[in-house]
Parts: structure tokens; sequence; C-alpha cells
């Protein structure tokens, strides 16, 4: 995809040297945009390999409003391993806090619990949240089928009044829908871009989503844009940023996904979405920064 590749590109020719809260160092730019057209395949990176039921593991624990770590890692997605809600293990670097950290299953408010339950009073992973605060996603939905043509369809995780009960505040933090000419597009901002982590997570995650709401409100797939605030690239992550722009986008087609059996996005599990046709080069290796 060469809207990605082109944001790696300019971090590397223009990034500006920068610390960070885990200490190990960035290039980065002040905003971007990402933008791909449906139409053209499903936007999972061809210049590395990439873990498709991973991504789509994660986006099923988000719609879900799911808090419960151990949830994941029994689906084998180890992206939230090392993290918890910080009301039960504060965050901190040191080996022993990192054990603590990884042992706790709760994640607090995060990402999903926003979407489904924004603003509801937090107590446990396991606890029982029903109709309790604003089930946003539902809503949004309701109002692609109802009124499409509404400028107001909006999915928010940030919740200032909850920050300090979330593993950590949400990069991604919010996405809106908007229909023209009978195609679902979906824009979404984050605040900070692990570029070459994350953000191919967050594409293929977002560009899963849109999938799934077009089939539930009967609308075609539009565009997928991403609005990029703080974009970087972690120093230890150079290297492997080098390699993949060195690699030929085009020797691979964009694969497609298929959906089976759909009754409902609520309904959804991440094994429902099949990836077809997909081939890449090989993985490279961006360990994470903590």
């Amino acid at each position: 995809m060469q809207s990605y590749l082109d944001i790696v590109k300019k971090i590397l020719d223009e990034g500006i040297e920068k610390t960070d809260r885990t200490g190990t160092g960035t290039l980065a730019i002040a905003g971007a945009m990402f933008q791909h057209d449906m139409a053209d395949g499903f936007p999972l990176l061809t210049t590395k390999k990439m873990p498709f039921k991973v991504v789509t593991a994660e986006l099923e624990f988000f719609i879900k409003g799911i808090t419960d770590k151990q949830w994941l890692i029994d689906r084998k997605c180890h992206i939230w391993d090392e993290w918890c809600n910080p009301k039960k293990v504060a965050y901190a670097h040191d080996e022993e806090t990192k054990k603590k950290m990884a042992e706790e299953r709760d994640l607090g408010a995060i990402y999903g619990f926003q979407w489904r339950h924004f603003n509801a009073p937090y107590q446990n992973y396991d606890s029982d949240y029903s109709e309790q605060g604003v089930d946003q996603l539902k809503k949004v939905i309701e109002t692609i089928k109802n009124n499409p043509n509404d400028r107001r369809m909006i999915v928010m995780a940030w919740n200032p009044c909850m920050l300090d009960q979330m593993a950590l505040p949400p990069c991604h933090y919010g996405f809106q829908i908007t229909v023209l000419d009978g195609k679902i597009n979906l824009l979404w901002n984050q605040r900070s871009v692990d570029t070459m982590l994350g953000l191919p997570f967050n594409i293929a995650s977002y560009a899963t989503l849109l999938h799934l709401l077009a089939k539930e409100t009967g609308l075609k797939e539009g565009k997928l844009i991403g609005f990029l605030g703080d974009v970087h690239i972690y120093k230890n992550h150079l290297e492997g940023a080098r390699e993949q722009l060195a690699r030929d986008p085009n020797k691979y087609k964009l694969p497609t996904i298929q959906t089976n059996n759909f009754k409902s996005i609520f309904d959804w599990q991440y094994t429902d979405t099949e990836l077809i046709g997909y081939e890449s080069y090989d993985r490279i290796q961006f360990p994470i920064a903590i």
C-alpha cells in the first residue's frame, strides 16, 4: 500500500528526533493522512507478513466491549499481554512491576468498553455492564440505517474522566462514519502512531470494521481514511523500516476478505471472516515499546 509506505518514507526523510514515554526514542513528524479505497482490495500489508487473525480477534474483543486480557490470550492474541488496569498495578518500567502487570487480567475501561458502555462506572473485567453507559456503536449503526445522511455518526474511545482507569489512553481515539453514494466511509483519528508495528494493525482493524458495518447496513464499502497525529518510528525499528521500503509493494496484489454466515455485527466472531488470496514478503520483527 503506497499510502502507508509514503508515510514511512516521510518519517525517515523528515522526522525529528524525539524522546518518549518508553525511553526508546523516535523519529517523528507532526501529522499525516492514510487513505485507501476498499474497491482496490483489503488493505493488509504485503511488504511484510501480517497476522490477520490477531487483528480480527482484537476487533471482536473491542466490539463486544470485553476488558479481560485472558480472552485475548486464549485466542492467541498477545497484543495486550504487557498491560493492565493502572488501578490494579501502577505503570512502571522495573522488572517486578512489569511481571505484575503481565499477570493482571483486567485492562480497565479501554476501547471497547467506551464503544459499548461509554462513561459507565468501571468495576472489573468480569462485572456485568448490561444497559450501562452509552452504547455508541449500537447508536451509530441505528443512525446509518435510519438516517444515513447524518453527520454526527461518531464513536469515541477517549474519555477524559476515565483515562486513569485504562491500561493505555487510547491511541486511535475515535472514528466517524459518513455515507456517500450508498457507500460507507470510515474515518479514524489517532493521537499516537507507532508506524511500523501499530499502524498496519490499525489499518487492517478499521478496514475489517468498515466491512462489517457495510454488511450490517446493506451498504457498499467506500473509503478508509486515517487522520494521524504524532506519527513516529521507534529508533529500534529504523532498520526494519528501511528494509520494508526496499521491498516492491506491487509484487503481490492486495487480498480480499469474506465473512461467512453473517447475522449481526454483535454476534460476529473473528473466525467468521476469511482472508482470501493473501501473499506477502516475509515477516519483519519489530519489538514493542512498553
